[in-house]
């Protein structure tokens, strides 16, 4: 669906663009070439630019002082904006960061070494974090990029953050509705003030009220929180690999996992991270927030879906959501994994709003090229009628390419993407087979837990009893994956409660640094939540249980001369909590299976297969 046009563009505009600048005497206007920004001489001279700094007041108090929290917020706009009477629209960046953040160091995260189900030990609080104060910018960027193209850059620290009024609440409600207040600000809705505490106020009188928003990690989340509240005069926006439920970010299927990179890492210690507000203001928002909620509500002993959790999932808050979105992320994102973008992609698809999807084979972060960018604000700032809806719907990099260099394809997942079942077989301990066809007699299958054994070295082990391990024959060919694959898995432990990791990965399993090599998708669950996400039920030591869940989305092209491997182990070193070893797992591979997304279905695998 073609999606209209919001705005024409002005005649002058128009005609300064057809002539490439200006008309002699005719006031200085964006220009635009082949439907994206260009830079305009009279606005490119950073001397000429205007930044000034303000506080715009919210709608909520979260830091419960009685009074409606104000938020930081700097504008750099091109001087013409006061001297010419021009009216610009904004790109729009949020941020808990601008201001400082604690320190990394992960003597002050949660502790790993726990037994499942039980207490977890208790965390030391980070170190707190050094006030910085920074006026009248507190963030650069953006502004070389987008100012000399006609539009304005405004910059918002987060609540209780910097000079930010309120308390971080880590995807609570005031992150959702102080982007909004910032665009009420923009469009005459609320009040913007030059000082903390101040009367005098400062009006965007040079703004034509349309703000596009980009931003990469919680930068990124930030944009869909603020479009979930339905704000008038938020017109798109550009999330890259943005946390759209901090529940999917932590945990996995009633599994406390942490993001890669970040071993014992959970909400609390986020908060603690970005906490860099007035210091007087601290403990308060420490007790009311960070103790009383956060730590409270977390659950770090059973993993489950709560209503804490529930009221930090974007997917929960879509109903008034209306911006078109270019979502992008990184498919081997192992902090904030792709199913962050690809589950909203997916429902905002469902509610026929505008969207188109960049992914790349790399990790976090990854803006999509600039020119898609350039042409996506252009269209939905100015109203520039370029062929951004003449192009497909996805754009994918693929391996080896580089990042400015994507294939278009009609859609994500690949249109032609067919659900394809494999089934385990043979002697897991060693490397034993996975088939279009189910093994007959392929029994129980056993592997002990040990979290001292890293995945990579399981992947790699000619035998283990530490995981089961079935290979697909080599391919002849190329095999193409898109979208998102799931295990059914029938198991029983000899304890109540188990890790269970699984990889998919692409054997032989090498050494290798480039990132596509090895790992395929991942997925973790918690078979004691094998009935129900929001409410734990322990395992009885020797019963078997069967349950599903999904793996993390990828497009990825296993080359020929590969085999495709399915990895099941149970605590993950990276990613999962680290019991203490011993507990014994045992799978019945009659009732497991390994569902992938194959490009041409299951006559292409075949074919692949040489059968």
């Amino acid at each position: 669906m073609k999606p209209l046009v919001r705005t024409p563009l002005l005649s002058a505009v128009a005609l300064a663009s057809a002539l490439g600048g200006p008309l002699l005497g005719q006031k200085a206007v964006p220009r635009f070439e082949e439907g994206q920004a260009q830079i305009v001489d009279a606005f490119k001279d950073p001397d000429g630019w205007i930044h000034e700094d303000l506080w715009v007041e919210c709608e909520f108090d979260s830091d419960l002082d009685g009074k409606p929290d104000r938020v930081h917020v700097d504008v750099s706009r091109p001087r013409q904006t006061r001297t010419e009477g021009l009216k610009v629209p904004v790109i729009y960046q949020t941020s808990p960061y601008f201001n400082g953040v604690g320190a990394l160091d992960k003597s002050y995260f949660w502790d790993p070494e726990q037994e499942l189900g039980g207490p977890p030990p208790k965390r030391t609080p980070l170190p707190p974090v050094q006030e910085r104060i920074s006026r009248p910018l507190m963030s650069q960027s953006l502004i070389r990029t987008w100012v000399p193209r006609g539009f304005a850059v405004v910059h918002s620290a987060s609540p209780g953050t910097g000079l930010s009024q309120g308390c971080p609440t880590i995807g609570g409600k005031n992150e959702s509705l102080a982007p909004k207040a910032v665009i009420d600000w923009l469009n005459g809705r609320a009040v913007g003030y030059s000082s903390v505490d101040g009367d005098d106020v400062v009006e965007a009188d040079w703004c034509t009220g349309k703000v596009g928003m980009i931003g990469t990690s919680f930068e990124g989340t930030l944009p869909i929180a603020a479009a979930t509240t339905g704000v008038e005069g938020l017109e798109c926006l550009i999330p890259v690999a943005p946390n759209t439920s901090y529940y999917h970010y932590y945990r996995s299927y009633g599994l406390v996992r942490h993001p890669g990179g970040y071993m014992g890492e959970d909400i609390d210690v986020l908060y603690d991270f970005v906490n860099s507000g007035k210091p007087e203001g601290r403990e308060n928002c420490n007790c009311k927030v960070r103790d009383e909620v956060l730590m409270a509500s977390q659950d770090r002993t059973t993993g489950d879906y709560n209503e804490f959790w529930a009221g930090r999932d974007y997917a929960n808050q879509l109903e008034n959501y209306r911006a078109p979105t270019f979502m992008a992320h990184g498919f081997n994102d192992w902090n904030v994994m792709p199913e962050h973008s690809y589950r909203i992609y997916m429902a905002l698809k469902a509610k026929g709003i505008p969207v188109k999807c960049f992914y790349h084979q790399g990790g976090h972060g990854g803006d999509p090229p600039f020119e898609l960018v350039n042409k996506w604000f252009s269209h939905y700032l100015y109203g520039v009628e370029n062929d951004l809806w003449e192009l497909p719907g996805a754009f994918i990099v693929r391996e080896g390419k580089r990042a400015n260099d994507p294939t278009p394809y009609a859609d994500y997942p690949h249109p032609d993407a067919r659900d394809v079942t494999l089934h385990p077989g043979g002697e897991g301990g060693a490397v034993g087979s996975l088939t279009l066809q189910a093994v007959a007699g392929s029994g129980r299958q056993s592997f002990v837990d040990n979290v001292d054994f890293p995945g990579k070295e399981l992947a790699q082990a000619e035998t283990s009893k530490h995981r089961l391990l079935f290979a697909t024959p080599e391919l002849r060919q190329p095999v193409h994956l898109s979208g998102r694959g799931s295990l059914r898995i029938r198991m029983a432990c000899d304890k109540p409660a188990a890790n269970l990791s699984v990889w998919v990965v692409s054997l032989p399993y090498t050494n290798s640094r480039r990132i596509t090599d090895n790992i395929i998708t991942r997925g973790w669950a918690d078979p004691q939540n094998r009935g129900s996400l929001t409410e734990s039920s322990p395992l009885t030591p020797g019963e078997f249980v069967e349950f599903s869940f999904e793996l993390q989305p990828d497009d990825q092209v296993i080359p020929a001369g590969q085999k495709i491997g399915l990895m099941i182990f149970s605590s993950d070193r990276d990613f999962t909590l680290w019991p203490k070893p011993g507990a014994e797992l045992t799978v019945d591979l009659a009732g497991t299976a390994l569902t992938l997304p194959v490009v041409g279905g299951a006559e292409s695998l075949q074919a692949a297969f040489g059968q």
